[in-house]
């Protein structure tokens, strides 16, 4: 194997100031097989929802985050091929919060491929970054691999035309927990966009999708959900190796439904909580099928940071790269047909709380 410089040794040998965080970075490479060498990295940064307060200001910790992760990416090794934004690039959807992000986000020097969240849209309905950033909805090959980018935070107009302002209706979609929100939704059109993209692919393909919510049903009340989730799910399922990758629950999240994988990235400006109604009333939301350790509300930047996805046979390997120079790798067991935490692989230390997460 290949030995690979990390970043901390690389500012050791060069004598840089220590000021300048100092997490390792060196990878593996992970390969397709002897008869095929498209072996491939990408990075992914989600959910830094950049606040615009007044006059020229924004919010110095949330933009703090998304500095960090971008600098992180630059010293990457082995480069990835492309980084991933998985929404929620602003808080309130505003210009002048998607320009500054835009002008952030400028630092990488990889290629990004963008995912729109409803922080993004419902101001002005998505309109500002489809001129200026990218589509919502989109596919593309790479190495042997079909991605897809879906708009999975649509709802009904009949919502949207509810509040007397755009500002009135951003405000309303961008609580937590909101009792005034509308449930998501992919909507038909995609999907039938979503089947006609499909029908190309050999079901023998990985695809990996990535949107902004979930592709399942996790909790409703905080829009943790997809109402048409299950229709998506059908498009997939013919296809041996699926992964799902979303941002929206600022937490480490995975689960495993028949033939898809679904992973969550992590934010870059603050983790959310864990429903306390997931223990209290466990039949409000299916049971997810891998247990998973949770992340403590109450510290800043626990369950905070950004992924370097490798592919392997298909399936995604997730470096979770968390905030406080820890490294937790995410990996599909072929054996067990689930994923498999690095560090709590062993089912029968979980918290009992665990059990209807």
């Amino acid at each position: 194997m290949k030995k690979r410089i990390t970043r901390r040794g690389f500012l050791k040998r060069s004598a840089v100031a220590t000021a300048v965080a100092t997490l390792p970075l060196g990878l593996i490479e992970m390969s397709w097989g002897k008869d095929n060498p498209q072996n491939f990295t990408f990075a992914y940064i989600s959910d830094s929802h950049l606040t615009h307060i007044e006059g020229k200001k924004f919010v110095r910790n949330f933009d703090k985050g998304l500095k960090r992760a971008i600098t992180e990416c630059n010293f990457m090794s082995p480069k990835p091929d492309f980084v991933v934004f998985g929404g929620d690039l602003a808080q309130l959807g505003k210009r002048e919060e998607l320009e500054h992000g835009l002008d952030i986000m400028s630092g990488l020097r990889q290629p990004i491929k963008w995912v729109i969240g409803e922080h993004d849209y419902y101001l002005d309905l998505g309109n500002f970054w489809q001129k200026n950033i990218s589509k919502t909805t989109y596919s593309f090959q790479h190495k042997g691999v079909h991605f897809v980018v879906l708009n999975s935070i649509l709802t009904n107009s009949s919502w949207i035309k509810r509040w007397k302002s755009p500002e009135e209706r951003m405000n309303n979609m961008a609580r937590l927990d909101n009792p005034n929100g509308s449930p998501f939704m992919v909507g038909e059109e995609q999907i039938q966009w979503l089947k006609k993209d499909l029908a190309r692919v050999s079901k023998d393909t990985p695809v990996v999708v990535m949107s902004h919510s979930p592709l399942y049903k996790i909790f409703k009340p905080w829009n943790f959900w997809t109402d048409d989730a299950e229709k998506v799910q059908a498009v997939l399922r013919p296809f041996k190796k699926v992964t799902v990758l979303h941002g929206h629950v600022h937490q480490i999240l995975y689960n495993q439904i028949g033939n898809i994988t679904f992973q969550a990235m992590m934010s870059t400006a603050w983790p959310w909580p864990y429903p306390v109604s997931y223990v209290q009333k466990p039949n409000q939301i299916p049971k997810i099928t891998v247990f998973m350790n949770r992340a403590d509300p109450f510290h800043e930047r626990d369950a905070t940071g950004w992924s370097v996805l490798n592919l392997e046979n298909g399936r995604v390997t997730n470096h979770y790269k968390l905030w406080e120079n820890q490294d937790r790798i995410l990996k599909y067991n072929e054996e067990l047909g689930y994923p498999v935490d690095s560090i709590y692989q062993d089912r029968s230390k979980r918290i009992p709380s665990q059990e209807h997460y």
